[in-house]
């Protein structure tokens, strides 16, 4: 074998290497998020460990959404305006901002802005745990780690994360209009005349099924990269950079996903 076939077959080997690895994360990580879900799903519930999520999560991640959403939706009216006038088109601003947030812009930053807030924060707090053994002090209780840490995390966030893309949708909107009405002089009561005009409830529908995905995918992340650290403070480094590298490729690949699903023609 010459030199030319073994640097051949050292790529086919590292690639080959590469892809078995990524097929059995992918795996570990579906089977994670199943069994998660369905030890969700039978008692005993930890009521307070699902309140104490519902703050840290929901409430907690308000104002970070709430901010993000305002200037974005301020500076898409101004772009939208500045584009459209060259197109003698700029009395679409109100519904291209409405319909850009609440399809694309709303679940989109929100899931973004959470998954750099949550999916750190749980893959940071469980990957302490584990290396701290407190993981295997909860078997040792009797209790079942990913039931009473996993489950709650991943069903609030799954659950609220449409709430918070509602909350957002609406005030990436009011930004908008704030920007459209004192800045650009658009006048007030046309500008919520044509925001509702072409707003549909598959807009909406849409938004909000993005944003639970997008919220399943957060946790799932932060969980299992926070279950799966390695020891030393490395590893819990190394977890909360997986969590949220993953959670946003993942968020973006799902929309596209989910977008090509929901709009196709």
């Amino acid at each position: 074998m010459n030199n030319q076939q073994k640097f051949f077959v050292r790529i086919l080997a590292a690639v080959g290497t590469n892809f078995i690895t990524l097929t059995s994360l992918v795996g570990s990580i579906i089977i994670f998020i199943i069994n998660s879900l369905i030890k969700a799903s039978f008692p005993p519930f930890f009521l307070k460990e699902y309140l104490k999520q519902m703050i840290a999560i929901g409430w907690a991640s308000l104002p970070v959404v709430g901010l993000t959403a305002f200037f974005t939706g301020g500076a898409l009216a101004l772009q939208i305006y500045s584009g459209g006038s060259r197109l003698n088109a700029e009395s679409a601003v109100p519904s291209i901002v409405a319909i850009g947030f609440l399809r694309e812009l709303g679940p989109v930053l929100c899931g973004l802005m959470v998954a750099g807030r949550v999916s750190s924060a749980i893959a940071a707090e469980l990957a302490t745990m584990k290396v701290t053994e407190q993981l295997d002090a909860f078997v040792t209780l009797a209790t079942d780690p990913v039931k009473y840490l996993a489950a709650p995390r991943i069903i609030v966030t799954t659950l609220f994360l449409p709430v918070l893309t509602a909350i957002g949708n609406v005030i990436g909107i009011y930004g908008g209009y704030l920007i459209s009405v004192e800045r650009l002089g658009f006048n007030s009561n046309l500008y919520i005349e044509s925001t509702f005009k072409y707003i549909e409830m598959g807009d909406i529908v849409s938004s909000l099924t993005k944003a639970a995905v997008f919220g399943l995918i957060i946790s799932s992340m932060g969980c299992f990269f926070g279950f799966n650290a390695s020891r030393g403070a490395l590893g819990v480094g190394r977890a909360t950079t997986n969590a949220v590298v993953s959670a946003s490729i993942l968020i973006l690949a799902a929309n596209y996903l989910l977008t090509e699903i929901m709009f196709k023609s």
